[in-house]
């Protein structure tokens, strides 16, 4: 299922959302100024490569390497899949858990996907890049906080395609069962855990994401039921 919308209305314009998907696409058309060998230097120079972290170690500069990973994108498919995801449910993960809170969350995510995909294979010499783990764990804080929300989407069916509605449960669910199924997949002795898309960091940022959201939720007062029907009737009506 290829999500379009969901419908769960926000109380505030969602500022850091915009914000990341804009320098995300301010990166990615940098990114696409230089030819295509600097390039590939400019991902192993700048982004985080698991062998060079097993190498020297967490240090500062092995650090900053995960930040700018998480706006690095290897293609239009890379990048367009990623934001589509960030823009459908990061907005509401910023309404509920505030501008901090998001930011600590989404960070914190991509910092653990990182680790994840790194404790899966230290010896990689494939530059690790992607906003992927850090929404992954924006997808996860969302199934935490509202599950039972209907998300609107397509499903291909050859040449044709169905639009359906489904509560966030199933599709961030099924979402999180194909990343398991790929990533082990990829362990097999033919594919190996070192090339193509980075399983284990989605895997690693999803169950962050929600985890940290829980623990969040429990101090972060919510908006009681009644207030969240009239701003989805509101919305409605727009």
């Amino acid at each position: 299922m290829l999500p379009l919308r969901d419908l769960n209305p926000t109380r505030r314009v969602p500022i850091v959302t915009y914000a990341l998907i804009g320098i995300n696409v301010i990166v990615f058309l940098w990114e696409l100024s230089f030819p295509e060998a600097q390039l590939q230097q400019i991902f192993i120079d700048l982004s985080v490569v698991p062998a060079n972290l097993a190498r020297s170690g967490f240090t500062p500069e092995n650090l900053l390497d995960i930040i700018r990973s998480m706006f690095f994108h290897g293609g239009w498919a890379h990048l367009l899949g990623n934001m589509l995801y960030l823009w459908l449910f990061g907005d509401n993960i910023e309404d509920r858990l505030g501008i901090l809170m998001y930011l600590v969350v989404y960070f914190v995510s991509g910092f653990a996907a990182a680790l994840a995909q790194y404790l899966i294979d230290p010896t990689s010499q494939i530059p690790l890049m992607g906003a992927s783990g850090a929404i992954a764990g924006v997808l996860g804080g969302y199934l935490v906080m509202f599950p039972g929300v209907k998300v609107q989407g397509i499903i291909p069916l050859g040449w044709f395609s169905q639009l359906v509605e489904w509560p966030a449960v199933i599709v961030l669910g099924l979402w999180f069962v194909m990343q398991l199924f790929n990533g082990v997949a990829s362990l097999g002795p033919e594919t190996g855990a070192d090339g193509g898309v980075a399983f284990f960091a989605h895997i690693g940022g999803f169950v962050v994401g929600a985890i940290l959201t829980w623990i969040v939720t429990r101090f972060i007062p919510q908006p009681p039921a009644e207030q969240r029907n009239q701003s989805l009737y509101e919305r409605a009506r727009r």
